[in-house]
């Protein structure tokens, strides 16, 4: 019941509110009702609006539409029993009203049986003389099940009767990105830009599209007819400056991020793409300005710590780097990236035992690339934590069945250990999988490199 405020409806409200303060009790027809229970709810006001209702109510107690709002209310509060039992009186006394059927799909919609939601939506398409609401919520259904094809025809619709339904829009374009239909939503937006050629966000969302498919030329092209139409756009500045990115011009995306920041209040991301855009034009004390801004803008953007991160890791500047990386990790300690950046850094600071850490905390998150497992092996074996790592490298091996270089540090781990037979089996085992590694034992293990049964071994099988 979408209902549009006017001078009269503010009047309404005003005569309502002092009405509740005073106590007083005012008459008020049913439609001004409607406009201020609207009014409400549109601002989440809920207790007031169970108020008008209620009042509302006493004054019409016939009126279908006050219900319909009762409805509703109970509905947001998952009352779904009442919801059910009013819609359905509601029903046997009007069953050709469409926001009947309308707010009987949104109780089963509630209840998670979206087909049977359709089909009731569906039937109040036959009675409706606006369907594009009812088409928009038949889509939303279609997308709770998946059934993508369904819901993006459904936001066609939608767009066919109101070309400036934006939500459909977005939501169509949902359904063809999942579908990875890049080229039939090309092929759809030119279609909508010939009926609708200054339409800002259909030539934004054409460009998406061809950052997608990385035909940055096309791209920028969209994204420039996008501002054409609005040129106080900010998502088609910011996209345009990705493209220019892409196609390496970077005093020109640095340009269009700037733009952005002048027409409302800055973005971190913004910022943060300035900051590496100077970074890639070698201008290494702007770029780290523009980080500090982005942080200084938005403290939670790990991204922002991680720039700052890397800048003092490439100047060396490993304290500081560490410093950084853990501001990053305190907002996102589930990022398997910032931990091993984390491990690198302690590893080049002699911060064994931090270092191990990391690369521990990177294993256990999934990281599981052959480097990772070796380096935090060998740390173990500096730390003179030798089960561990004779454990790590067990652990390894599942990963890389094998793999010479695994083999030969359980060989040098498992001798030092005074396991010689199983030493020798790994021995073995690394000389038939990759004899070229066998310099491993050498210079992590030399004393074993040295001892007599290692020599004797190498020397039957070399």
């Amino acid at each position: 019941m979408e209902l549009r405020p006017n001078d009269n409806n503010k009047i309404s409200l005003t005569r309502f509110e002092s009405m509740l303060k005073t106590n007083h009790v005012l008459f008020f027809d049913s439609e001004e009702f409607e406009n201020i229970i609207h009014h409400y709810l549109n601002h989440g006001k809920i207790a007031l609006a169970k108020k008008a209702i209620k009042l509302g109510l006493q004054q019409h107690p016939t009126s279908t539409n006050l219900k319909l709002f009762k409805v509703e209310i109970f509905v947001f509060e998952n009352d779904l029993e009442k919801a059910d039992a009013l819609i359905n009186e509601l029903y046997l006394l009007e069953p050709l009203n469409e926001e009947i059927y309308i707010q009987k799909a949104n109780i089963l919609s509630k209840r998670d049986d979206h087909r049977k939601a359709i089909e009731v939506l569906e039937k109040a398409l036959k009675l409706t003389e606006d369907p594009i609401d009812i088409y928009s919520l038949i889509g939303m259904e279609h997308l709770f099940l998946d059934q993508f094809e369904e819901a993006k025809t459904n936001f066609m619709k939608c767009l066919e009767s109101d070309l400036e339904d934006y939500s459909a829009m977005h939501n169509m374009i949902y359904c063809f990105d999942f579908l990875e239909q890049h080229e039939e939503a090309i092929t759809y937006l030119n279609m909508f830009l010939e009926k609708n050629p200054y339409s800002e966000v259909a030539w934004h969302q054409l460009g998406k599209q061809y950052y997608d498919l990385k035909d940055y030329e096309k791209a920028l092209t969209a994204f420039d007819f996008a501002i054409i139409s609005d040129d106080r756009f900010i998502g088609a500045y910011l996209e345009k400056g990705k493209v220019l990115e892409k196609l390496k011009r970077f005093p020109e995306a640095i340009e269009n991020y700037s733009i952005t920041l002048t027409l409302d209040d800055p973005t971190s991301f913004a910022l943060l793409r300035i900051g590496l855009c100077h970074q890639k034009l070698g201008d290494n004390d702007l770029a780290v300005q523009y980080f500090y801004k982005t942080v200084e803008e938005d403290p939670l953007l790990d991204k922002g710590w991680i720039a700052i991160t890397k800048f003092y890791n490439r100047q060396k500047n490993f304290q500081k780097s560490l410093y950084y990386i853990n501001k990053a990790i305190n907002i996102d300690s589930d990022n398997v990236h910032y931990w091993k950046l984390y491990a690198q850094i302690n590893e080049r600071l002699h911060l064994l035992e931090e270092a191990e850490r990391g690369y521990k905390k990177a294993l256990e998150l999934g990281n599981h690339e052959l480097n990772t497992w070796l380096t935090r092996g060998d740390i173990l074996h500096k730390l003179g934590e030798t089960e561990a790592a004779i454990y790590n490298f067990i652990q390894a091996s599942e990963f890389y069945p094998e793999n010479a270089e695994i083999e030969f540090r359980l060989a040098g781990l498992n001798y030092m250990l005074s396991e010689t037979e199983k030493g020798s089996y790994h021995l073995k085992n690394g000389l038939r999988f990759n004899a070229e590694f066998v310099f491993i034992i050498e210079e992590l293990f030399p004393s074993i490199y040295k001892s007599q049964p290692v020599k004797s071994l190498l020397k039957a099988k070399l």
